[in-house]
């Protein structure tokens, strides 16, 4: 681990190495509910970049949104949030001729409250970076290349600067640089696939309709965007994805319209298509001494079920009720029980998930007749029971289990 001078030239109370989604909401989050004496610096070499220029979309679920709205982030972004006003669910070979919808769910978890909205990233990105500046939070174009542990603090470099902190929140990505500098291992696999993504326009109006198609591949996703326009999330196996990606213009649309179809009229890739490789990771920690994790650089599931981000609000909602009620209470921030608090509320549920959506992929991702028979009369069972379906689109909002305030849409 590099070495951090010993010379100490600033202080905070709360360091986060990472400004993605989940970085800049915790930042936010803590600001507000403790106030201007209360010192928040995010580090992350992306905040040199702005506007964002990130081209893909995320699904936000009901919970989340009720913590964007209660930071005051919400009604930045809400001309261009996308409700999903229902889902359709099919199962089917890429060449049949028909693909019978198995199950389908309305989209409101409460009257006039739509489970989840589609936004495009850089629109969030920029709106939580406009509240952080708004709010004082330190923001600064560097990342943390270094840290170590003094009895009552944790000194990190930054750049050419050294701050002393009471807790450092590692919120840089699935390649963490500040997990790898703690030490804590990741526990999981490697899926043989990858996701591509891209954006679709297309001739007709989706009307707010959410479409997953389970292919023998791998489940293609197709998520309404503002205007004529959806996110396309496509699994393929590695070597077929970095195959069609590479694809002339015009193959590549061949090959997306077999699995779009025509329902919506013709379609066009509109901006870049990359290829993500896909995997199942989670820390063997989520905290360390005078440190936690948040989002990807705690847990890495597969986009099958669209909770990735969302498992990232969760971290950030329960880590900012544990801290704020600490703080209040004149405790350490970064004491060790304040941080096993947080542990314990994200651990067991981030396992439950990562467990069902690598058995989803598993039971879905193959061409086994056998598994598709058993799969679509489980889809069709569920189909008829309003309560069981219900039930999963709570759960699917993030409104079961221990659930924050923030995410109930209470203030901190």
């Amino acid at each position: 681990m590099p070495k951090v001078p010993k010379d100490r030239h600033e202080r905070t109370d709360l360091a986060i190495g990472g400004a993605g989604f989940a970085g800049l909401a915790l930042a936010i989050a803590l600001r507000q509910g403790l106030g201007e004496s209360f010192a928040v610096t995010v580090a992350d070499p992306a905040l040199a970049a702005t506007p964002s220029k990130d081209p893909r979309a995320s699904a936000i679920a009901a919970a989340a949104r009720r913590l964007f709205e209660t930071i005051g982030i919400w009604d930045a972004v809400a001309g261009e949030a996308q409700p999903m006003l229902d889902m359709v669910i099919t199962d089917s070979k890429l060449d049949d001729a028909v693909r019978p919808t198995f199950l389908s769910f309305g989209g409101e978890v409460e009257e006039g409250e739509p489970f989840a909205h589609m936004v495009e990233n850089r629109h969030l990105i920029d709106a939580l970076v406009a509240k952080a500046k708004e709010l004082g939070v330190d923001l600064r174009a560097d990342s943390v290349s270094g840290f170590e542990n003094t009895p009552n603090a944790i000194d990190m470099r930054l750049g050419s600067e050294t701050i002393s902190a009471r807790l450092l929140v590692g919120a840089d990505g699935a390649k963490s640089k500040i997990r790898e500098q703690a030490g804590i291992a990741t526990h999981g696999w490697n899926y043989d696939q990858s996701a591509i993504v891209c954006t679709v326009a297309h001739e007709r109006d989706h009307h707010g309709r959410a479409e997953e198609h389970f292919l023998p591949a791998g489940p293609f996703a197709i998520l309404p965007l503002r205007g004529k326009r959806s996110s396309i999330v496509w699994t393929e196996t590695a070597r077929e994805a970095e195959r069609i990606v590479a694809l002339p213009d015009t193959e590549f649309h061949d090959e997306l319209e077999k699995r779009f179809g025509l329902h919506l009229g013709d379609i066009e890739v509109s901006g870049p298509r990359r290829a993500f490789p896909l995997g199942l990771f989670t820390a063997r920690s989520f905290i360390a001494e005078r440190l936690a994790l948040i989002g990807d650089a705690a847990h890495i599931i597969h986009p099958i079920a669209g909770q990735g981000l969302n498992m990232g609000l969760r971290d950030v909602a329960a880590l900012a009720e544990a801290l704020a009620d600490a703080a209040r209470l004149g405790l350490d921030i970064g004491a060790a029980d304040v941080l096993e608090r947080y542990q314990r509320w994200r651990r067991f549920d981030t396992m439950t998930m990562g467990v069902a959506t690598d058995g989803l992929n598993r039971l879905f991702s193959n061409s086994s007749d056998v598994l598709r028979l058993a799969r679509d009369l489980g889809l069709g069972v569920v189909e008829r029971l309003p309560a069981l379906k219900h039930m999963f689109i709570r759960e699917a909002a993030g409104f079961t289990g221990d659930v924050p305030k923030l995410l109930r849409g209470e203030a901190l």
